[in-house]
């Protein structure tokens, strides 16, 4: 049995370490939560090489006097408690006293400090947690303290460490949470040398969110103010039509800290139930002053989870708050100078496969006109493959639309419904031959079928014999199952296929099934777009932590068409998308990449390539409400009834069944 041994303390503190200083941020957190209760009105922080080596925190507090410099790099030393009665009222930011021992234990430290009413300073250096020297030294008043070489001597936790441009943008991140929470105070970020960030320290709460988030992002919050029981709410929260699709905008405060909390999320977004869109987050900055002896914050290694006395008083106050906000504002959406017209877009193609541009364009082929049939009812005639139709306005739309005769989706008119498309005979599809390398299109691999477009040659001469789509090869059959014939009956909503397959008939949705289709084509061409550049670059804020996330995958991004670069300030360039991409789906698609790479954590490459490769897949896939030409439904519909398709990559059914006797059932015609 192996002794049991007291560690020594050297160990000791490198453990404690690893409880308060997780990566730089926690450094930049820490450092900056001790300026302020040291009573500054201004903080700057400067970082190198994302705070690996090297962070600088100056404030203009109070100072530490000479003789307890190093007392306050002993682990348990603080001047903020002093008895047990004190932790049942915690009103500063820090008071473990265990932040400026764990960080020395980890890092070559200098402190530089002052008091108000001292001529001379003190500088202190220390070296994984050892005190190296004091003596007297010039400098401002207040407090500077230089954290150089992180993680030098703890190379388990270096190598756990992310790119600069990540750390940095996580050391931002920590510093915005701040300003927000502490508008009274200025604060300067600079990283590499170069300015991100600059806050007024005006008081106004505002004037910090302007800075933080930008213009576009503050002139969509509204203010809020409220009290209850004990509670008061104040801040900002956003309008519904600025609602964003990540929680990422949320900021919340408890008595000026930085707090994560499952209710006060909950109440806000409830106070936005039926006013936002599905998919959407508001955004928020609130601060919660609540009494000291009710809230505790000594429940978290961290201190981002605190525990309230009455979790339904904290609901109720924010959720009145937040709502009694959103009633009072009387503004409208302004209109979109931009408008896409309600027709086709050539542009924009939506046929399958995806883009190839390789292929040689083909002229728009003449209509031919309608044939009698020999009832005297008007027949549309047979058409060649249609160019490809672009996105219309969304179903129904405000005006019809002007399309070519034999493209029009199966309820664009009742010839659809009165004269099905024929039933098509199965037929066995011969092997594909290997492939060939050509100065034309590359046919994808046997395990996602590419049906072409038939040639002028291939097509039949008109009949009188109505079909509403154009011959494409049938079904292939299910395993363990004879081919039955099928055929598109019609289309509902231009979102969902009617497909009749003997007895039975299947709902297909569209979308789905395409963006299926798409992934597994991407997944196994290895998937590399023809990226446009873009004439003037796309810039955006995203959220910290997306934007670190993005900065940290750029190689991954940029094998799926997207130039990403740091324009500093929190904000992202793009130079190059995709070329299906619109540049109105640019901010929105990268935003729901980064959610999806943090979802994905520390997977490996392949599984953070199919997360952005969903998403890929689902932007270039045909939409829900869009009309489609009736060979895309059908290439569709081939798809899913040969089993290739069954789920969309989000595990969501592209198909559900319906046979006829339960349909009969429903008519009565069946008991």
């Amino acid at each position: 049995m192996p002794h049991i041994a007291q560690l020594s303390p050297h160990v000791a503190d490198l453990i404690a370490a690893g409880e308060v200083v997780e990566r730089p941020a926690s450094v930049v957190k820490e450092l900056t939560e001790n300026a302020i209760d040291a009573g500054a009105r201004s903080v700057t922080v400067e970082i190198q090489n994302g705070g690996m080596t090297l962070i600088r925190v100056t404030d203009d507090g109070c100072g530490i006097a000479p003789e307890e410099v190093q007392t306050a790099f002993l682990r348990h030393a603080t001047s903020k408690i002093k008895t047990e009665y004190d932790l049942e009222a915690i009103g500063t930011l820090g008071f473990r006293g265990e932040a400026l021992a764990a960080i020395a234990s980890v890092s070559r430290l200098e402190a530089l400090t002052r008091r108000p009413g001292d001529e001379l300073g003190t500088s202190l250096a220390l070296e994984g947690g050892v005190v190296l020297g004091q003596e007297e030294a010039g400098c401002p008043v207040g407090t500077t303290l230089l954290v150089r070489d992180l993680f030098y001597n703890t190379p388990a936790r270096l190598k756990f460490m992310k790119k600069d441009a990540a750390e940095g943008a996580a050391c931002l991140a920590a510093l915005q949470r701040q300003a927000l929470a502490h508008p009274e105070v200025a604060f300067k970020f600079l990283r590499d040398g170069r300015q991100e960030l600059l806050t007024p320290g005006d008081g106004k709460l505002h004037s910090a969110l302007y800075a933080v988030l930008g213009r576009d992002l503050a002139l969509g919050f509204v203010p809020v103010e409220g009290s209850g029981e004990d509670v008061s709410v104040s801040g900002f929260v956003s309008l519904p039509a600025c609602c964003r699709g990540t929680r990422g905008y949320q900021f919340f405060f408890v008595n000026g800290r930085y707090v994560k909390s499952k209710s006060m999320t909950a109440a806000v977004e409830q106070a936005y139930a039926n006013q936002r869109m599905v998919g959407k987050f508001p955004g928020c900055v609130l601060q919660l002053t609540v009494k000291l002896n009710q809230v505790d914050v000594n429940v978290h290694p961290t201190k981002q989870e605190v525990k309230f006395g009455s979790e339904r008083q904290v609901f109720s106050a924010i959720y009145y708050a937040v709502l009694s906000a959103l009633g009072a504002d009387k503004t409208r959406p302004a209109a979109e100078s931009a408008v896409r017209p309600a027709v086709v877009d050539q542009g924009r193609q939506t046929t399958l496969p995806l883009h190839d541009f390789t292929a040689p364009k083909e002229a728009p082929r003449p209509i031919t006109p309608p044939v009698p049939s020999p009832g005297g009812r008007r027949q549309d005639p047979i058409v060649p493959a249609a160019p490809p139709v672009g996105r219309p306005a969304p179903c129904p739309p405000a005006e019809p639309v002007s399309r070519p005769a034999g493209t029009e989706s199966g309820m664009g008119e009742d010839r659809a419904v009165l004269e099905p498309a024929p039933i098509k005979e199965p037929v066995v599809s011969p092997k594909p031959a290997d492939p060939v390398e050509s100065d034309g299109p590359v046919a994808p691999p046997p395990s996602t079928p590419f049906i072409p477009a038939p040639t002028e040659a291939e097509l039949p001469s008109p009949s009188p014999i109505s079909q509403t789509l154009p011959d494409t090869p049938p079904s292939l059959p299910l395993a363990g199952e004879e081919p039955q014939p099928w055929r598109v009956a019609g289309e509902l909503f231009h979102t969902y296929i009617i497909v009749e397959q003997g007895e039975k008939a299947f709902l297909i949705d569209k979308h789905a099934a395409h963006e299926r289709m798409n992934f597994d084509r991407m997944r196994a061409q290895d998937y590399a777009p023809m990226s446009q550049l873009l004439l003037a670059p796309v810039v955006f804020t995203p959220t910290p932590q997306e934007g670190a996330l993005l900065l940290e995958h750029l190689e991954e991004l940029d094998r799926v068409g997207f130039e990403v670069e740091d324009f500093g300030g929190g904000s992202l360039a793009v130079r190059s998308v995709p070329d299906y991409l619109e540049l109105g789906d640019v901010e929105a698609a990268l935003t729901e990449i980064a959610g999806k790479l943090a979802l994905a954590g520390s997977t490996g490459i392949r599984e953070r390539r199919d997360e952005i490769l969903h998403t890929m897949a689902c932007k270039a896939a045909i939409k829900g409400g869009w009309q489609s030409a009736p060979e895309e439904l059908d290439r569709v519909a081939q798809a899913v009834l040969s089993g290739q398709v069954k789920y969309c990559p989000h595990g969501r059914p592209v198909a559900v069944e319906l046979t006829r006797g339960e349909l009969e059932k429903q008519f009565k015609r069946r008991t």
